[in-house]
């Protein structure tokens, strides 16, 4: 079985483009099966969730391609949290599709909890895990903000920088008779074949050439470490990446308590986007003087940021606006666009698909 597993990982790590391509046709094609948003078919959504979870696997064992030798590669492994949200998140409309075929429209609500409150302790967990950085995607996505590379990194290509030139070069070493760039670039790629040879055939020599990448464990920062370092403004961003991984847990409770109906869930969650995207707005705001004013985010995090804003657009999309404003004019433009032949009817199909995907909490939440 291993063997096995290692042979299909060599496969989707050496065909990676080929199986993205063949998950994205059968995800697409999942689409437009039949009865797609009927209740009572369990089956569309179960295949659907089946492709995504090989999909989800097959991605994680791309991203999970070691780049130096399998006993260096072991020494970093951590648990695959992003793994486990994307799973989860696959499943839930699968669970919320059989729990209202087997229990009705009010006893759904008690699995789609459940759910949720999985999510909140995983993505809790990945928080903790991760020195609290900011969850991608909802911690589908690992967050590689190490504040970029350490000096000693670059100073394992026999005594040369990446650029091909001697340490030292135009500092306080320098060299009477420096070598040409293009010979010691040369020189840089021989001897990382060679040492990569080297770390395949004698997995010890990588013990005495590289001591400190073993013996030097990585400390992850802790609420209080942040605290001492941030003050409030480490204590704002913990608490809004906090509010953000509760926000869903907190609007399914009110909805199973109050009804999707009400206004009081849907105020309530938007309350907490609001405050939570406030907390991290202000800590990231860059202001002059300390740079414990403020705390330093990366591109991607910057892109993060910009998808969360994005995503509260669905709250037009949730009851109880969506049943009083958004669903009375896509019926008015509907009306509209009927009346054109080709238009009309492909209108029609889509107004269709987003009247079905708006009555699945999975597909609206945000989550």
């Amino acid at each position: 079985m291993p063997e096995i597993m290692e042979s299909y990982k060599d496969f989707v790590r050496k065909n990676r483009d080929f199986v993205q391509s063949l998950e994205s046709i059968a995800n697409g094609l999942t689409w437009v099966l039949p009865e797609r948003f009927s209740n009572s078919e369990i089956v569309p959504e179960a295949v659907y969730a089946i492709l995504s979870i090989i999909a989800s696997v097959n991605q994680h064992i791309i991203d999970t391609t070691p780049k130096f030798s399998s006993q260096f590669a072991s020494t970093v492994k951590s648990f695959p949290w992003p793994l486990c949200v994307s799973i989860l998140k696959d499943l839930e409309a699968v669970v919320e599709v059989a729990a209202e075929h087997f229990h009705g429209e009010t006893g759904k609500w008690d699995f789609i909890v459940v759910t949720e409150v999985t999510k909140v302790l995983i993505r809790l967990a990945f928080l903790r895990d991760s020195g609290y950085k900011m969850l991608l995607r909802g911690g589908e996505l690992i967050n590689e903000n190490d504040g970029g590379k350490n000096a000693s990194e670059n100073q394992h290509d026999c005594g040369m920088n990446i650029s091909g030139m001697p340490y030292g070069y135009g500092g306080i070493q320098r060299h009477r008779n420096p070598r040409s760039a293009v010979e010691n670039r040369a020189l840089v790629a021989m001897c990382r074949f060679g040492e990569t040879a080297r770390m395949d055939s004698d997995p010890l020599w990588l013990d005495r050439r590289f001591p400190q990448i073993r013996v030097q464990p990585v400390q992850k920062p802790s609420i209080s470490s942040i605290w001492s370092e941030k003050g409030l403004v480490g204590g704002l961003f913990v608490t809004g990446e906090i509010l953000h991984i509760m926000r869903p847990l907190i609007y399914i409770i009110f909805i199973k308590k109050i009804g999707i109906k009400s206004w009081k869930p849907w105020l309530l969650s938007l309350a907490v986007d609001i405050s939570s995207m406030g907390f991290l707005r202000y800590a990231t705001q860059t202001r002059q003087g300390n740079k414990n004013n403020f705390v330093t985010i990366s591109e991607s995090e910057k892109d993060e940021l910009k998808r969360r804003k994005l995503i509260c657009a669905l709250y037009i999309m949730r009851d109880p606006f969506f049943s009083t404003y958004t669903r009375q004019h896509l019926e008015k433009t509907d009306k509209y666009l009927c009346q054109v032949p080709l238009i009309g009817f492909l209108a029609g199909k889509l107004l269709d698909l987003i009247v079905g995907a708006q009555g699945r909490y999975t597909y609206m939440s945000g989550s």
